[in-house]
């Protein structure tokens, strides 16, 4: 078959990121794409990601400026890895200009912006992919098999409490600005894709939120260890980041969640914690509870049943002999019923990451939908900023339609006029 030439949008750390998991793919024989064009505002940026595709493809794609230029070097499908202020006027653009798109969660940066996205492109036979990998762990699938097969019983309970990052960085300034997506969005819409993911939709929350440390420090941009740089590809642009600046997003956000079936949830994410990092994720029903992982970490799931039933990793396994990871995923992790993985975060981070391309390229070819489309994107982002209004609001209880009507959109005011988007 004729490979899908395609474009990276976004050459910073996330689009090399993306570089890296078409690269696994290329590896394993699976790659149905040819990188023909890489794009940036910055040229420096957009020739230093094409020198490494050369090496990591043995193909050099032309460096471009916009998707104009990448649609004249022959791309007929685009990867939108820029900053998530660009997301949805990109896809959009690209949308009309008749190319194929998959677009890097947040599908928008607020609710207007994502409604915006969904006016300019409706009618249209375009593939539009969300690209979220959480839910493409392995570990998560065969989570999503416990449920639905009913193993656990009548789900009645989800669970998730994460902790760390003190008064650091995480990984670049605009993850602590509010109008750029601050840390508890740009984390959440991982989550609360997961919520929906395992137990359907959710229907309404009430959270409390704060701002906790309103001065953040990079310790990259005075030759110290960053805080984080997942992939190991952040560390250029760390070090020319301010030493230290103002927080304008919070940093700490405590949840209930309910969700459509009757489930309730419990979310806490605290990006202020100056103790241990911290990290809890599980799902409770009527017969028993899973214990869960944190995400691209390869540690198996722990089983409970009937409160003293134990089962954790392979041993799970015969109580789901139907469970099976689709061809892609198993050939890259090691066999169709991977039920934990001895990899290290860059190698899981790429093997993800080469996946979400597996399908869009699937999707191409069959004209097919993909797992994570715009109506997924957007209720992920719908869920997040329900709990951040109702936290901004003093914890009044928040309905998700509410959020996706925007008849509730507060918060996301000062958003919508830092980015020009009209509610």
């Amino acid at each position: 078959m004729d490979r899908i030439p395609i474009a990276i949008v976004g050459c910073g750390g996330m689009g090399t990121r993306h570089l890296f998991g078409l690269a696994e793919l290329e590896g394993a024989g699976l790659n149905p794409f040819d990188l023909v064009a890489v794009c940036d505002v910055d040229s420096a940026r957009a020739d230093d990601v094409a020198t490494q595709a050369q090496t990591l493809l043995g193909r050099r794609p032309t460096p471009c400026a916009d998707l104009e230029a990448a649609q004249r070097a022959g791309a007929v499908a685009i990867d939108i890895t820029t900053v998530p202020q660009a997301h949805h006027s990109l896809a959009a653009e690209a949308i009309g200009l008749g190319l194929d798109v998959m677009v890097e969660k947040p599908v928008g940066l607020t609710i207007a912006a994502a409604r915006e996205l969904r006016e300019k492109i409706a009618g249209s036979d375009r593939i539009l992919s969300v690209a979220e990998n959480f839910r493409r762990d392995p570990t998560n699938r065969l989570v999503k098999t416990l449920i639905d097969g009913g193993i656990l019983g009548e789900p009645r309970y989800f669970h998730q409490s994460s902790g760390g990052g003190g008064n650091l960085m995480a990984i670049s300034k605009w993850r602590h600005m509010k109008d750029e997506s601050g840390i508890l969005f740009d984390a959440g819409t991982h989550y609360t894709d997961m919520m929906e993911y395992y137990l359907g939709p959710v229907t309404s929350v009430y959270a409390q939120m704060r701002l906790f440390e309103t001065i953040r420090y990079n310790p990259a941009a005075t030759g110290g260890a960053p805080a984080s740089n997942p992939g190991g590809v952040y560390g250029k642009s760390q070090a020319a980041m301010p030493a230290q600046f103002e927080a304008t997003a919070e940093d700490a956000l405590y949840a209930m969640v309910n969700f459509a079936s009757g489930a309730i949830g419990q979310y806490a994410e605290n990006r202020a914690e100056h103790g241990r990092d911290a990290w809890a994720r599980s799902v409770h029903g009527s017969a028993g509870a899973v214990e869960i992982p944190k995400d691209r970490s390869g540690q198996p799931l722990v089983l409970t049943l009937d409160r003293k039933n134990t089962y954790t990793g392979a041993e799970i396994l015969p109580l789901v002999p139907d469970f099976r990871l689709d061809e892609v995923t198993a050939a890259l992790f090691g066999g169709d019923q991977a039920t934990a993985y001895g990899l290290d975060f860059e190698t899981v981070d790429r093997l993800l990451l080469a996946v979400e391309y597996a399908e869009f390229g699937s999707c191409i070819a069959s004209r097919s939908e993909p797992e994570v489309g715009f109506d997924e994107g957007m209720r992920a982002i719908a869920v997040c900023y329900a709990m951040m209004e109702s936290g901004a609001a003093g914890g009044t209880i928040v309905a998700v339609d509410a959020v996706l009507d925007g008849s509730i959109g507060g918060y996301q005011a000062s958003i919508n006029q830092a980015i020009g988007c009209e509610v």
